[in-house]
């Protein structure tokens, strides 16, 4: 079978995410989808603001000369600059449109990064838990990722990742807020972290990228804020989503932000620009950038994300689950009673309630649950969370 190896070994270590979902799909074809609680996949569920479909009906009755025909492969002057003017707010940085590259969603933003500045051989440090494509993301480009434990409150563990830098090291890629824990890394640890890497770079001779990954920037609750990068790091690079801030993941829209103050920033905006293009995205989206563009800034109101983690959160903790009450995104990360993730995992299928391992996150012991689902399914899966609880509790006394 013609079929290149790695991809036959990625196809067999396939995402975990999409492989419960898979499993979601079978699930419901053979108990009806009124009586599956599917928790896996991050997938919003609220419809995006008024203001995005308004745009929309505005744009289409426009209808200018070149509106879906190509433009310069960074994205729209235009909306660039409009971006810009965000990012510039946001993060407290001087971020101009030279300094923003249009992008096909984080995921193709990190693609585009990872590009530009990863050699053969070279390695990109994520700490744990993470989103466990990029693994994929460094190997598409010849790279290499290397797992790094986190705190065991979920924050980064600075000294960790510093252990793991050496001369191959090209990138630190976080995850802010973070999929799958919550968790916002406060603004201590991002000093730290900034001040170790620019220390590290020094030392082994070559830069070291920080690159944010913030789709779920806006998806934070009570007083948490998100500290800039750009604050405290000059070589940084964040990419971002409209996927969950607006709802509308499918549309595959975002962009790419060097900070003002990266060594050869000119540079590398270009290769950012080149990599948009020879990696066959070539641009994003032409009618998604106009609306983006409009609304920059624009979000979801999270007020049924707050009801439902804390309705998950306070209902969990009476059963007996051991979790941290997530900062932000639409995601709670408890330790699996007894241990086994997997076996726990399945055990709640048998429930119907599909939630992740956290083995799929790299941090084996606990499972995640997405709850950007309706209220109804949140209810009708608290059942399942509670009978498989009270079975493994039953199993250990035996």
């Amino acid at each position: 079978m013609a079929i290149a190896r790695r991809v036959r070994e990625s196809m067999k270590s396939s995402s975990w995410v999409r492989a419960m979902f898979e499993t979601g799909i079978r699930l419901k074809r053979e108990h009806g989808a009124e009586n599956v609680c599917d928790l896996s996949l991050g997938n919003p569920d609220l419809d995006p603001p008024a203001a995005f479909h308004s745009t929309i009906s505005d744009l289409l009755s426009e209808d200018p000369d070149g509106m879906h025909a190509y433009m310069p492969n960074g994205g729209y002057p235009e909306v660039r600059r409009a971006v810009a003017g965000y990012v510039a707010k946001e993060y407290g940085a001087a971020v101009t449109g030279d300094h923003i590259v249009m992008s096909c969603g984080a995921g193709g933003a990190l693609n585009v990064v990872l590009k530009s500045i990863l050699d053969p051989g070279d390695t990109v440090i994520a700490p744990t838990p993470c989103f466990m494509e990029y693994r994929a993301y460094a190997a598409n480009h010849s790279g290499e990722l290397v797992p790094v434990d986190g705190a065991a409150d979920f924050d980064l563990d600075v000294d960790a990742v510093e252990a793991a830098i050496d001369s191959r090291t090209a990138a630190v890629v976080i995850n802010s807020p973070n999929n799958p824990s919550g968790r916002v890394y406060p603004e201590r640890t991002i000093a730290s972290l900034g001040a170790m890497l620019e220390a590290k770079s020094k030392e082994i001779g070559r830069t070291i990228y920080l690159v944010s990954d913030e789709p779920y920037r806006k998806i934070v609750y009570g007083d948490v804020s998100v500290p800039s990068i750009f604050s405290h790091y000059r070589n940084a690079v964040v990419v971002s989503s409209y996927s969950k801030e607006l709802s509308i993941p499918g549309e595959r829209i975002g962009w790419i932000a060097a900070s003002p103050d990266c060594d050869e920033v000119e540079i590398l905006v270009d290769a950012l620009i080149l990599c948009t293009r020879i990696l066959g995205y070539v641009n994003a989206p032409a009618l998604m950038q106009r609306v983006v563009g409009r609304i920059a800034g624009c979000a979801v109101d999270i007020a049924p994300y707050k009801r439902r983690k804390e309705l998950l959160c306070s209902r969990l903790s009476e059963m007996g689950y051991d979790l941290i009450e997530p900062d932000g995104t639409f995601y709670l990360f408890p330790k699996a009673p007894g241990g086994d993730d997997l076996a726990f995992v399945e055990a709640l299928q048998k429930e119907l309630v599909l939630t992740v391992p956290g083995r799929g996150f790299g941090k084996p012991g606990y499972f995640r649950i997405a709850f950007c689902v309706d209220d109804e399914v949140i209810s009708r899966s608290l059942d399942g969370f509670e009978t498989v609880i009270r079975r493994f509790r039953s199993d250990r006394r035996l």
